[in-house]
């Protein structure tokens, strides 16, 4: 007697194949609910209570595609995104999780200038073509050489007339010259390289230059910098070995079309995070996140419209939101990516104080279906995530990427010193609805539109977490955790993995309790969980 296939009430659903793929014997009956059967059971669903059913697999692992979209026009070539929280994001964690294929934003906890400086220092860590190199005129002395060191941590500086951005290169002055020095008064003209003896990228409008053919040139002469100059010999761009190396070392870097970092960095919606905005828009940010933990307010809804009339290059991400309703707001006044939790965070306390939010899985299920499905704009799961299987899930349910707080707390990227308590070693990590982030910064209780007021309502609290090592170690793991969930799943990528979700070609279970135990390590008298290990 054959086995009976389900159907789901459409025939021609259950027989249609779901590829070219010969291992693929369509779904019987028992296996699972589809993801929109299991969420339409008027339940609110954490990660937890979620398990995805296996499928067949035809393809390795290394073949799977972690690409996916940030926002409306932003790509990345890994799905994480370091939360904007003054435990876990400042510039150090903002260039690994860029170097890394994901993003870092900046939080907002600190002055305005501050944090535009960070995000510089995000844009100038790597380049392609430096196309606003700093300059100096051959009257310039080498202590300028030496205070551009101290300040920016590089010394290829090009001398051109009259100190002019694009003028005609005379010659350029690096360490190697000015190190012997003793007379920090010694005009440039002096001690740099003249032009005539520099090796010399040209390019024109006729014939430009391309990035690799600029590189090439630099590796052959053996050079730290390359100098490029137009028909008339005026200066038009630089090209750097450092540079070029860091090109090399991480093929999986998110860039801008400058061939610098990518950075985000948050802001509030009061009137005068307006003037933040434009101090990190002129310092380079690609992206700027409203940080709101109930982001469907008249407040944010202007914000988000001045910010895309003021910096319309610059992509905008709102929230957060657990709701289609709240959704359909932000994205009608122009948000090019939607923040998705509330009180879902190891941290948060806002469901237990508030009474209000939604379970973790269900909110980005719900609102993945109307952001991305109906009007095209990515979600990102902001909160509940504990686990590389919590960041499948996210994805699976309609998430283009996972937010990361907790889980990158503790690495030695993120903001703070370690310390030991009984021997392990920690890191604090504390909610930005915490009274103590809320009083330090003055600028969190913002999120919680509490700052004005006498009396502060905890939404967070404080803590520790234990060391993870570098996220050049962790997110790694991360990332190859990913793939094999993916295969297991039987798709090469998660972009494939959310629309045959939609389709109801992914089959998932509920987990009892009891599943949950049964799922977790269980029946040892002792054990070390370890993670992940790398071969040398």
């Amino acid at each position: 007697m054959p086995e009976k296939r389900a159907t789901n009430g459409d025939e021609s659903a259950a027989k249609k194949p779901k590829m070219e793929n010969p291992g693929f014997c369509g779904h019987f009956e028992g296996d699972g609910l589809t993801v929109k059967e299991l969420m339409s059971q008027g339940l609110g669903l954490t990660y937890d209570d979620v398990l995805l059913l296996p499928s067949y697999i035809d393809f390795p692992v290394d073949i799977v595609d972690l690409s996916c979209q940030l926002t409306r026009n932003i790509t990345l070539k890994a799905p994480f995104v370091s939360s904007p929280m003054d435990t876990v994001t400042e510039e150090n964690m903002a260039i690994a999780m860029a170097l890394q294929g994901g993003i870092g934003i900046l939080h907002n906890n600190m002055t305005p200038d501050l944090q535009a400086k960070m995000v510089a220092s995000v844009k100038r860590w790597r380049n392609g073509f430096i196309l606003e190199p700093i300059v100096l005129g051959p009257d310039a002395t080498v202590g300028d050489v030496v205070s551009i060191k101290e300040q920016r941590g590089f010394c290829g500086i090009p001398v051109t007339e009259g100190g002019a951005q694009h003028g005609k290169l005379l010659g350029l002055a690096c360490s190697k010259d000015i190190d012997t020095v003793t007379d920090m008064a010694t005009p440039l003209q002096k001690v740099m390289v003249p032009a005539a003896e520099l090796v010399l990228g040209k390019t024109s409008a006729a014939s430009p230059i391309t990035l690799d053919s600029a590189q090439e040139l630099l590796h052959k002469s053996k050079k730290g910098y390359l100098p490029i100059i137009d028909e008339d010999g005026k200066l038009q761009m630089l090209c750097s070995r450092e540079d070029s190396k860091k090109n090399r070392e991480w093929p999986l870097a998110s860039l801008d079309k400058r061939q610098q970092l990518l950075v985000g960095a948050a802001i509030g919606t009061r009137p005068d995070d307006k003037e933040r905005a434009a101090k990190i828009a002129a310092a380079g940010v690609d992206v700027i996140v409203i940080d709101s933990s109930q982001g469907n307010s008249l407040y944010q809804i202007d914000m988000i419209k001045h910010l895309k009339a003021s910096f319309p290059e610059v992509e905008v991400i709102a929230g957060n939101v657990v709701t289609k309703g709240q959704a359909k707001n932000l994205i009608d006044a122009g948000a090019d990516a939607l923040r998705v939790g509330m009180g879902a965070g190891s941290i948060c306390i806002t469901q237990e104080v508030m009474a209000v939010g939604r379970p973790q899985a269900t909110a980005v299920y719900q609102v993945s279906e109307y952001a991305t499905k109906e009007r095209g704009v990515p979600v990102i799961a902001d909160g509940g995530i504990k686990n590389v299987g919590h960041i499948c899930k996210a994805l699976t349910l309609g998430a283009s990427t996972g937010m990361l707080g907790g889980l990158l707390a503790g690495t030695t990227e993120a903001p703070g010193e370690f310390f030991y308590s009984n021997g392990q070693r920690l890191k604090k990590y504390r909610g930005m609805g915490s009274i103590e982030a809320m009083q330090q910064g003055k600028e969190s209780g913002k999120r919680y539109l509490s700052d004005q007021q006498k009396v502060q309502v905890a939404q967070g609290v404080s803590g520790a977490v234990a060391d993870k090592g570098s996220v050049h170690g962790f997110v790694p793991y991360l990332y190859k955790g990913l793939q094999q969930a993916a295969q297991d799943i039987g798709y090469r990528s998660f972009i494939e993995v959310r629309k045959e979700a939609y389709a109801g070609n992914v089959r998932s279970e509920r987990r009892t309790p009891a599943a949950q135990a049964e799922g977790n390590v269980h029946g040892l008298h002792s054990y070390e969980k370890k993670l992940f290990a790398t071969s040398a």
